[in-house]
């Protein structure tokens, strides 16, 4: 997904205008829900960390642990502090099964095609997803992540844009995107 004309906009610049969207996408549920003042700040904290980490994968590929474990940190903290359900000790396992997904998935990959498939900061984000969402979100915001980036790679197709089994694609925005929606408007429900 990185090209030249993602480096040329400053990455400042492409985090405010994810957050923007974020903030779009947030405003129906704060203006016609009862959302807490402490449970918006601490909306401010996840979409302002999702939206600088998507900025950053989308140029190097990369999430930083200063963006991924501080906001894994900040998900176990709030939740303590504020007192969310479900407790702090499944949010801690959903963290840890949440990493220990992806980093499966990818060792599976490496196993049958020789090489990496996803990165350690996707499987990190998904951690600090575990921590902000709980056992219950996991589900719909991989559901959701996969959909998008799906989605994606079949809209560059139609567009005459195909992609190649060995091209990179940044996953953390498509990650972040799907831990903002699933934040602000729950997981989908039987």
């Amino acid at each position: 997904m990185p090209t030249s004309d993602t480096k040329a906009v400053p990455a400042a610049t492409t985090a405010a205008a994810i957050a923007a969207l974020y903030a779009a996408v947030a405003a129906p549920a704060v203006a016609y829900g009862d959302m807490a003042a402490e449970t918006l700040a601490a909306s401010v904290v996840l979409g302002g960390g999702l939206a600088l980490a998507s900025a950053i994968d989308l140029r190097s590929f990369r999430l930083p642990n200063s963006i991924t474990l501080t906001l894994a940190a900040a998900g176990m903290a709030l939740a303590w502090l504020l007192h969310w359900e479900p407790s702090l000790l499944w949010r801690a396992l959903a963290a840890v099964g949440a990493y220990t997904f992806i980093r499966a998935i990818d060792l599976a990959y490496k196993f049958v095609r020789g090489r990496n498939g996803i990165g350690q900061g996707d499987a990190k984000l998904f951690a600090a997803a575990g921590a902000w969402l709980g056992p219950e979100g996991l589900p719909t915001t991989l559901l959701y992540a996969c959909a998008t980036a799906l989605l994606f790679v079949a809209a560059r197709r139609l567009a005459g844009r195909p992609m190649t089994a060995t091209q990179r694609i940044a996953f953390g925005p498509f990650l972040a995107a799907a831990i903002w929606l699933v934040w602000i408007w729950g997981p989908v429900t039987p």
